[in-house]
C-alpha cells in the first residue's frame, strides 16, 4: 500500500463535516432554518461591503465561509477522550487549547480538535469543542459512583470505527473505500438517541445535581449538541432570529461589535425540549423529555497576540465587573453599553493592532513589491514595505474559543436560573493524561502562521539574508531563498 493511495485527512474531515451537517439538519430542522438565515445575512453583508468581499477572496476566507465551522460534544470518561482523539487524528484534527469551565459552574474541562496548519484550515475549518465530565466535582458520593458505573458500561464507538482507526494508525492512512466506511461509522458516535439508559428516578437525581451531568451520563453516546455556521454580521442574525420564530439567547458572548472584529462572538437559539423515554429495571419505557441540543452562530475576527489577549481579558473583566452580575435578559442592553465603553481602550483599526503588537496577521508580497525586487533603493523594513505597497497584510482569523464565552453558551442552554458553584479548579495535567498527548498552545500556532507568511514574503521579494521582517511579535530573522528557509 502506497501513501498515494490514501485519502488526504483534510478531505476526510471535509466530507465528515458535510455528513455531520446533513445528519444534524435532519435531526434538528431548526438548524436548517438557521443555516438559511446565516447564508442570507452573509450575502447581504458581502453585497454591502465590497471591500470585505475582496479581502475574503484574496485570503481564501470566502471559499471556506459557508463550510461547517464547529460542533460540540461532551464525553464521560478518560477512555472516551483518548479514543476520540485517535478518531479525530484520522481527519487531521488535533487538540488545541485547554479550557477549564468549572469556575463558571460547569463540571467539565475541554479542548478543541482542529487542523493546525493554515493550508489545512483553508481546505476544511471544521472543529469540535470537546468536553470531559469531571465527576470528582460531584459532591454526592453515591451519585458519583452511580454515574461512574453507568459510564463504564457504555460503548460510544462502533467496532468497525475502532477497526478503521487502528488500520489508519497502522498503515498511515485510509483508502477511499475505508474513508467512506470510517465517515459512516464515526457518525454513529455523534447520533442522537431518544432512549435514555437510565430509569426516571436516576435521571431526576442526575438532572437535579447538574443538567449537564444528566446529558452526559443518561444516554448511549455523546450526541452532537450543536453545530455552528459562521456569519459576517452576528448582530444582524441576532435581530433576525425572532422574525423566523427562533428564540435567541439574550446576550451575544464575547467582545462588542467593532469595525475590525476580534476573536470570537457567539450566540445561539435556546436548547430544544425533546421527547425521550426512560427505561426501568424491568425494561419498561417511561415517556419524558430532555433538553440539550441547540443551534449556535459565530462571527470570527482577528487572533490577538499574548499582549492583545491580556488587554482583552482585562477589558472584558472590567465590563462584567461594572455590570455587577452575570449578563442576562434583563441587563443585556446595559451590558452592551458597558462593553462598548470599556473596549474603547482597544484600537479598532488593523494598522494600530499590528503596529502595537496586539494581533496576528498574514503577509503577502504584492505585484508592486515583486516588480521592485531588483530596485536597490527599495525599503527593507516591514512597515516601510507595507507603506510602499510592496507587502500587504490581512488579519489572521481566530480559530479557537474563549472560556468565558463557552461558559456563557453552556449556561444559557443548561438553565441560567440554577447556577452551580464550583471553586476554580483547572486540571490541565489530568486532562492531558486522559487525552494521551499535550494540547497545543493556540497562540504558538498563530505565531507560526504569521512567521510562515513573513518568510514567504522574504523569499518572494528576494530580501537579503540579514534582513529582519519584524512585526514586533514573534519575529524571526528572514532568509533568502535556498538559505535555510523552513516551515516554522
Amino acid at each position: 500500500m502506497t501513501q498515494q493511495a490514501f485519502v488526504d485527512p483534510d478531505e476526510i474531515r471535509a466530507q465528515f463535516s458535510r455528513a455531520m451537517s446533513a445528519m444534524y439538519r435532519s435531526e434538528v430542522p431548526l438548524y436548517g432554518s438557521l443555516l438559511e438565515l446565516v447564508a442570507e445575512v452573509n450575502r447581504a453583508t458581502l453585497a454591502a461591503q465590497p471591500e470585505l468581499a475582496d479581502s475574503l477572496e484574496r485570503t481564501g476566507e470566502l471559499a471556506r465561509l459557508e463550510m461547517e465551522r464547529h460542533g460540540a460534544i461532551r464525553l464521560g470518561t478518560a477512555d472516551e477522550l483518548a479514543t476520540i482523539r485517535r478518531l479525530f487524528v484520522v481527519m487531521g484534527m488535533h487538540p488545541v487549547g485547554y479550557y477549564d469551565l468549572s469556575s463558571a459552574g460547569v463540571p467539565v474541562h475541554s479542548t478543541a480538535f482542529r487542523a493546525i496548519h493554515e493550508a489545512s484550515l483553508q481546505r476544511s475549518p471544521f472543529r469540535v469543542f470537546t468536553s470531559l465530565l469531571r465527576l470528582e466535582l460531584i459532591e454526592d458520593p453515591a451519585l458519583r459512583k452511580r454515574a461512574a458505573d453507568l459510564l463504564a458500561q457504555r460503548r460510544i464507538f462502533t467496532a468497525e470505527a475502532l477497526r478503521l482507526i487502528a488500520r489508519s494508525e497502522r498503515d498511515g492512512g485510509l483508502t477511499p473505500e475505508d474513508a467512506q466506511a470510517f465517515i459512516r461509522e464515526a457518525l454513529e458516535t455523534f447520533r442522537w438517541h431518544d432512549q435514555a439508559t437510565v430509569d426516571p428516578e436516576t435521571y431526576r437525581q442526575l438532572h437535579g445535581t447538574h443538567r449537564l451531568l444528566a446529558d452526559v451520563v443518561a444516554f448511549k453516546g455523546p450526541h452532537i449538541n450543536h453545530l455552528t455556521p459562521r456569519t459576517l454580521d452576528i448582530d444582524a442574525v441576532q435581530r433576525a432570529m425572532p422574525q423566523r420564530g427562533i428564540v435567541a439567547k439574550a446576550v451575544i458572548e464575547g467582545p462588542p461589535s467593532r469595525r475590525c472584529p476580534i476573536l470570537l462572538r457567539q450566540t445561539s437559539f435556546k436548547a430544544l425540549e425533546e421527547a425521550v423515554s426512560f427505561i426501568d429495571e424491568q425494561g419498561r419505557a417511561h415517556p419524558g423529555s430532555h433538553t440539550a441540543r441547540f443551534g449556535e452562530i459565530e462571527q470570527r475576527g482577528v487572533a490577538l497576540t499574548p499582549a492583545g489577549r491580556i488587554l482583552y481579558d482585562r477589558l472584558l473583566a472590567s465590563a462584567r465587573g461594572a455590570l455587577g452580575e452575570a449578563p442576562n435578559e434583563t441587563n443585556a442592553a446595559a451590558y452592551a453599553r458597558l462593553l462598548d465603553e470599556h473596549f474603547a481602550a482597544l484600537p479598532d483599526d488593523y494598522a494600530s493592532l499590528r503596529r502595537q503588537g496586539l494581533a496576528y496577521f498574514r503577509f503577502f508580497a504584492t505585484e508592486k513589491g515583486l516588480a521592485a525586487r531588483n530596485d536597490p533603493g527599495r525599503p527593507s523594513e516591514l512597515e516601510a514595505l507595507i507603506a510602499a505597497g510592496h507587502v500587504d497584510c490581512e488579519p489572521l482569523v481566530y480559530e479557537d474559543f474563549l472560556p468565558v464565552s463557552a461558559a456563557g453558551i453552556f449556561q444559557s442552554n443548561l438553565g441560567e436560573a440554577s447556577r452551580t458553584r464550583y471553586a476554580p479548579n483547572p486540571s490541565r495535567l489530568v486532562f492531558e493524561a486522559a487525552l494521551g498527548v499535550p494540547v497545543r498552545d493556540e497562540l504558538e500556532l498563530y505565531g507560526e502562521s504569521q512567521r510562515r507568511s513573513l518568510m514567504d514574503c522574504a523569499q518572494a521579494l528576494e530580501l537579503p539574508a540579514d534582513v529582519r521582517l519584524s512585526t514586533g511579535v514573534d519575529a524571526p530573522a528572514m532568509a533568502s531563498p535556498g538559505r535555510g528557509v523552513a516551515d516554522a
